[in-house]
């Protein structure tokens, strides 16, 4: 079921939201060489638990731990992990999410260890990419639209751009979501669609905005985990995420981390 929030219960996913773009903004900074996914993880939860949240994933249909932390052919869904030391070049997908107040909020972000410089451009542009892409979808987070505008603007950075847009394989789908009192509500929103389709958009939903592109074909597994999911050709993924929601003045970003104001702020704008 679909469902509509109030101003208020928006106001405390944005609280959520908060919280967690405070964490993935520490998380900015540890990322680097010789750090451990686990160390990651342990630093990520102590911070949510600080602020008096709790992490949305930890326990989350049995999963261990509080972050995705996802590494090149990784798409979505790693568990964090001492075994796995960061490398120079690795491309880094940490996925996370917050529950305060009864409410969640969801973002992922993905970042190349060491700096773009120590990738060839392919792989850079793809990070970019696929950031762009999400963008792209929010943006078209308009009252009066429908999902399938959300999902065709989405898809058509990577199309236009090469990538495998990761969406649907072998009966499978990845993807966004409603958001709210549960981490995954309805709907479901493919990263690639038509315009002019699917549901239409007003005021109080709320959804996790979150394409996945890969530099290869848009085919997944999961490993023997059941979770980490990976492309089948090995090729690089990114994947990058925001909790939004539709308002009568334009989309609201409530995950928003500080470098990504000045960009949230001209949805309003117009």
């Amino acid at each position: 079921m679909v469902t509509r929030k109030s101003p208020a219960e928006i106001e405390l996913m944005a609280t959520a939201g908060r919280v967690l773009a405070a964490v993935h903004e520490l998380l900015a900074g540890v990322a680097q060489p010789g750090v451990t996914t686990g160390e990651l993880d342990r630093i990520a939860e102590l911070q949510i638990l600080r602020c008096g949240a709790l992490p949305s994933f930890k326990g989350y249909r049995g999963y261990p731990a509080t972050l995705n932390t996802s590494i090149n052919d990784q798409i979505v869904h790693a568990i964090p992990s001492d075994d796995v030391t960061l490398r120079t070049g690795d491309v880094l997908s940490i996925d996370g999410g917050v529950l305060l107040d009864g409410y969640h909020a969801d973002s992922a972000w993905t970042t190349i260890v060491g700096g773009r410089h120590c990738v060839p451009d392919a792989v850079a542009d793809l990070v970019d990419d696929t950031r762009e892409a999400m963008w792209r979808g929010i943006t078209a987070l308009v009252v009066g639209n429908r999902l399938g505008d959300v999902s065709a603007a989405i898809g058509e950075v990577g199309s236009a751009r090469g990538y495998g847009v990761i969406a649907e394989h072998d009966g499978h789908v990845l993807g966004g979501h409603g958001i709210g009192r549960r981490l995954h509500e309805d709907p479901f929103i493919l990263n690639c669609g038509r315009p002019g389709r699917g549901m239409r958009l007003k005021p109080g939903l709320v959804f996790a905005i979150e394409p996945m592109f890969t530099l290869g074909a848009p085919a997944w597994r999961t490993m023997q985990d059941g979770w980490t999911t990976e492309t089948l050709d090995g090729q690089i993924a990114a994947h990058w995420e925001h909790t939004v929601a539709v308002t009568e003045d334009g989309p609201v970003v409530l995950t928003a981390r500080a470098d990504e104001a000045e960009r949230s702020a001209a949805l309003l704008a117009g």
